[in-house]
């Protein structure tokens, strides 16, 4: 019974998979961090920190419900919308970088999206929850049916691959998200002169490569449902 599944585990098809994932996770990450990293050493010309640009972009929104925290770590900057926190890591908080007003208006830009009622942000906060469970019952479901076999089997996979399902749309919805949240956050540095003309390019450059992590996480998922389907395909030969 579980001849077709291992069979394909070990196969070229699954390492085609695994190598193909690891080479855009690998490469979305490298490109990020090397960029930001570039323009982390550029300072902005009206010495601004992230705080300062998040701010005032907060209040040129009318928005006076979102507080703006430091966090720990590097890169660990988000918008929580359950507590309409703006939480921004330490070289963003306090960075004068091109790269840190980037950061900073990107993040400011969800918030906007939230208090605008943005439709996919929305959508992204309701599939948080399903995601979760889809991604932590996804393989435990798989497992069962392959262990337990019988007529049961394909019901259990199905649902397994339904679950996972889930995780995969969340990241599929996140890529607008994402996406419009850099479009604004260009937009405002741009308009309300936080950044000239010659820096900007720096900054869509340091949004760009973060959105591309954001692309690779999408198409791993793809792939890994792709591959879930191929397995389950196998087993029914």
């Amino acid at each position: 019974m579980l001849h077709g599944f291992y069979g394909f585990g070990y196969s070229m098809n699954y390492w085609f998979f695994m190598i193909l994932t690891m080479i855009i996770t690998g490469l979305a990450q490298a490109k990020v961090s090397s960029t930001y990293r570039k323009y982390s050493k550029v300072t902005n010309r009206r010495y601004l920190t992230g705080q300062q640009v998040a701010a005032q972009m907060l209040i040129d929104a009318d928005i006076h419900d979102v507080r703006i925290e430091r966090v720990a770590g590097r890169l660990t900057d988000h918008y929580d919308p359950r507590t309409k926190t703006l939480r921004l890591s330490s070289g963003v908080y306090d960075g004068r970088s091109v790269a840190a007003l980037g950061v900073a208006a990107h993040e400011t830009g969800h918030a906007i999206q939230h208090d605008t009622g943005y439709a996919f942000l929305a959508l992204r906060s309701w599939l948080v929850p399903l995601s979760n469970l889809g991604s932590t019952l996804a393989l435990p479901m798989i497992l069962i049916g392959l262990f337990f076999g019988g007529h049961s089997s394909n019901m259990w996979i199905s649902l397994g691959i339904l679950f996972y399902c889930l995780a995969v749309l969340f990241t599929l919805v996140t890529l607008p998200v994402e996406f419009n949240a850099s479009r604004r956050a260009i937009y405002l540095l741009e308009d309300r002169n936080f950044l000239d003309a010659d820096e900007i390019g720096g900054a869509k450059k340091v949004l760009s490569a973060a959105a591309m992590t954001y692309v690779a996480a999408a198409a791993v998922a793809v792939l890994e449902l792709l591959r879930l389907l191929a397995i389950f395909g196998r087993r029914d030969d």
